[in-house]
């Protein structure tokens, strides 16, 4: 059997920025434990693969370890190949997942996702967080991810967590996040619980992000940058109780995998 496979770069404007994720068009489901074992092998914070059924298609999303709920920049690139690869030819594309129906639209901001809205709560901190994170003292709330709000973004190009520790955390990540300069506000995201030490931009972390920053800085519109090292940029908004997050992607690279 052989199946294509793309990689792409995901809120980013060329390669080598923003979040790759691996794409793989079936014509048919597999069974998990090749789609998970595909997912190792690729060894990228997330692999989506895809099919299509009579509402468009059905989209899921592997880390190398596990199988997650919902993905940003995974769908960003799904939609990206979808209609910058395979001549999907509609504005808008229809995925049915594990987080209810998610839309992807052509958008001024490059592609548009229609998230649900994860609005974070406050949170007693847990034992050894900001130990973990070496920050002395931060606002602390509580969504699929752990928020922790401190107010200096020079802070967030040198944290070095212990990952160790904020393996085994309940929450699915940690995101720290600040008010930025050039952009309404920065984050980093941190997920040793599902495999993945880091990831460059996280889409999905920014549907708690984004209401938290909505509600703090007085707007709807919102831009924002995450990442260490590697760096990518998104387009957030407040819709009701949904979020809708843009970016542009490229292709890094089109491939084939042999089963």
């Amino acid at each position: 059997m052989q199946l294509p496979i793309y990689q792409v770069d995901a809120f980013a404007s060329r390669p080598f920025e923003g979040n790759p994720a691996a794409v793989c068009p079936l014509d048919a489901w597999l069974d998990d434990q090749t789609l998970q074992s595909i997912a190792a092998e690729n060894n990228l914070s997330e692999t989506a693969f895809f099919v299509p059924d009579e509402h468009g298609y059905q989209l899921r999303w592997f880390t190398p370890e596990v199988e997650v709920d919902l993905c940003g920049h995974a769908t960003l690139a799904s939609a990206w190949v979808l209609m910058h690869e395979l001549n999907y030819d509609k504005d808008v594309i229809h995925f049915s997942t594990r987080s209810g129906r998610l839309s992807v639209k052509r958008s001024a901001h490059g592609l548009e996702m229609d998230f649900p809205c994860r609005p974070p709560q406050s949170c007693a901190v847990p034992d050894g967080l900001l130990d973990a994170l070496g920050i002395e003292a931060a606002s602390v709330l509580s969504a699929d991810d752990y928020i922790v709000v401190i107010e200096d973004e020079s802070l967030i190009p040198h944290l070095h967590p212990d990952l160790s520790r904020l393996q085994g955390l309940p929450n699915r990540g940690v995101a720290v996040t600040a008010p930025g300069k050039e952009v309404d506000f920065v984050s980093r995201w941190f997920g040793p619980n599902v495999g993945v030490s880091e990831d460059p931009v996280t889409g999905s972390a920014h549907t708690a992000l984004t209401p938290y920053w909505a509600q703090r800085l007085g707007k709807n519109q919102l831009s924002a940058r995450q990442g260490g090292a590697r760096r990518g940029y998104l387009h957030c908004a407040m819709a009701g109780d949904r979020v809708l997050i843009s970016g542009t992607a490229v292709v890094y690279m089109r491939g084939t995998v042999y089963l």
